[in-house]
């Protein structure tokens, strides 16, 4: 695998991991429990799209075959998506989505901290940009999860079922491959695992304030990050999202 090959498979995974979640969290818009939580998450869904724009902009730009974000977002099946499988998760209920939503956010701002560091000034650009935003969607997505897991009998339930639910799919965020390993030695991408310590930090206080309790397991899914394996609710998610430009190719407005 050459370095621009690497770089591409790294700038599709950023990508597609603030695509496929933005698109997710978009399914709340007009259905969320109550107004300010209806805005905050459309709020949260445009930051992550307008982040993907740059990712795979970049993308196309290193792959140098003339493809936009758009063609790359859009015209993509679903084995060519490298996101992790914790972000096509179905939404569940609100505890559920924002118990993903704190997961992935502490490990998004850790990433992008590192990338600001990084050898390709492109990247340290996105990054930085990039931060600013997801620094204020950790800390209403980590609030939220003090405030339901600490809050009625219910509530602490539900936030716990979720993190129990979601927990397996944790793991893939620090799996390490070749990808990773020529980012590492350019100097463009931390290596993966090399976050771990700062996350488990950073989630263990938060989990501890919502009295939720970390699951006591090992396993872990895998397979989003590289493409050998989706979960199904990939392909529904992208039938939705894909079927204006597949149904008529070209369009625009």
């Amino acid at each position: 695998m050459t370095r621009d090959e690497a770089f591409l498979q790294f700038l599709l995974r950023m990508g597609d991991n603030t695509l496929v979640l933005g698109h997710r969290v978009s399914e709340w818009c007009g259905h969320s429990p109550v107004l300010e939580e209806d805005i905050a998450l459309a709020n949260t869904a445009l930051d992550l799209i307008g982040q993907t724009q740059f990712w795979l902009g970049l993308a196309g730009e290193v792959q140098g075959e003339g493809k936009s974000a758009d063609d790359i977002a859009f015209l993509r099946d679903v084995w060519d998506f490298r996101n992790l499988l914790l972000v096509e998760m179905p939404n569940g209920d609100f505890g559920q989505t924002l118990m993903r939503q704190f997961l992935f956010d502490a490990w998004h701002s850790i990433q992008l901290g590192r990338l600001m560091k990084s050898s390709d000034d492109r990247v340290a650009a996105i990054a930085e940009k990039a931060s600013k935003e997801v620094t204020y969607h950790l800390e209403r997505s980590a609030d939220t999860v003090v405030g339901l897991g600490d809050g009625t009998e219910e509530s602490h339930c539900r936030m716990q079922e979720a993190l129990d639910y979601l927990w397996p799919y944790v793991g893939e965020m620090f799996q390490a491959d070749d990808v990773d390993a020529e980012m590492a030695a350019a100097g463009i991408a931390p290596d993966p695992a090399s976050l771990r310590d700062e996350y488990d930090t950073l989630i263990g206080r938060i989990l501890a304030n919502a009295t939720l309790t970390i699951p006591d397991s090992c396993f872990g899914h895998k397979g989003g990050r590289t493409g050998k394996m989706h979960t199904e609710h990939l392909g529904h998610l992208l039938t939705q999202m894909q079927w204006l430009q597949r149904a008529y190719p070209g369009a625009n407005w």
